[in-house]
């Protein structure tokens, strides 16, 4: 597998001065880098992770995925051309601004920016968060995951699957259509979401600590129309974690928690229960499903459906290759 992480998102905005302080003052991030159209953002011991444009439009264009090395990202290249993918070597001048040794661009089949890269630069100095938290949990699993929404996720699976390596690790059909992708330990660095239309639905950045969390919820709920979901736990990956809306229009998962997977042995399943074991009431919802999202986690509760033991307990052991609280299911990666 040649993709190992996601190392970085490129933001566009409309409101950027509201990202200066909705970055250090409530995400928690370290603002590196300001000018008078950009924003830059550490969260680790990398240079930046997060960089935020001035622009006539919000969401999120640019998706950073690191590979090992040269041959791995030639490797790729090569993949891509050969499939007809039209590939552009970055230039040493983007890659000095991406703090990244080398990398290459290209475009998914729904016009979503990739850049692939390898060789980041660490920052020499400790990351310093913009308010009192203990810190986001990064390393090998990478800055998270990143959920994006599709008209039909049959138009992009085979593009990241089949091109780019990702594996599947479980899917929901109900109240929405959600599939969930894996490339490391991290139970999924990448999901989509069918809802007819293109776009990005949240990044998710993991706390050291719960508690990280909930001082978030409480800075949110002083906030009217900040929450996108309330605070809930996850049936696939067992994040504890609330949504908020970001100024460039997606939200962010804020969460602690988070299963390490087996990548050999794990076998995908479908989410029978749903998303959610409990909470994450979904305010972006329409009312039909909304309340079906309810109706399934009223079900879950009504049949004592438990987060299980071994995670609590930090054994793992027998959790590798299955989907507790599921239905197991043949499905075609």
């Amino acid at each position: 597998m040649e993709l190992k992480s996601l190392g970085y998102v490129g933001i566009r905005s409309t409101s950027i001065d509201d990202w200066r302080a909705f970055g250090p003052n409530f995400l928690g991030l370290q603002l590196v880098d300001r000018t008078r159209s950009s924003l830059a953002f550490r969260m680790d011991d990398r240079k930046q992770r997060i960089i935020v444009a001035s622009d006539e439009r919000d969401g999120a264009d640019v998706f950073g995925w690191e590979v090992e090395d040269s041959a791995a990202l030639r490797q790729l290249a090569d993949r891509l051309s050969n499939a007809s993918v039209d590939v552009t070597i970055g230039t040493a001048a983007l890659a000095q601004e991406r703090y990244v040794r080398e990398l290459i661009t290209f475009k998914d089949p729904v016009g979503n920016r990739i850049e692939v890269f390898h060789g980041p630069v660490d920052n020499d100095d400790m990351f310093q968060p913009g308010r009192a938290i203990s810190g986001f949990r990064t390393g090998s699993l990478g800055m998270g995951h990143v959920v994006l929404t599709v008209v039909r996720i049959d138009d992009v699976m085979p593009f990241y699957v089949d091109l780019l390596g990702f594996r599947l690790s479980d899917f929901a059909l109900r109240p929405f259509k959600a599939y969930f992708f894996h490339l490391s330990a991290r139970h999924h660095s990448l999901a989509f979401i069918e809802t007819g239309h293109n776009g990005v639905h949240h990044l998710m950045m993991e706390l050291f600590s719960l508690d990280d969390v909930g001082q978030a919820y409480d800075i949110a709920l002083g906030e009217e129309g900040l929450i996108g979901a309330t605070l809930g736990r996850h049936t696939n990956d067992f994040m504890t974690s609330f949504y908020a809306h970001t100024p460039a229009g997606f939200m962010v998962e804020y969460g602690w928690g988070g299963r390490d997977i087996d990548v050999e042995t794990w076998q995908a399943c479908e989410l029978v229960h749903g998303p959610s074991l409990w909470g994450h009431d979904r305010t972006w919802l329409a009312p039909e499903p909304r309340q079906e999202a309810r109706d399934m986690r009223l079900r879950a509760a009504s049949l004592g459906v438990r987060q299980p033991v071994q995670v609590m307990t930090g054994n793992f052991d027998q959790l590798a290759g299955a989907c507790p609280w599921v239905d197991p299911m043949r499905v075609r990666a």
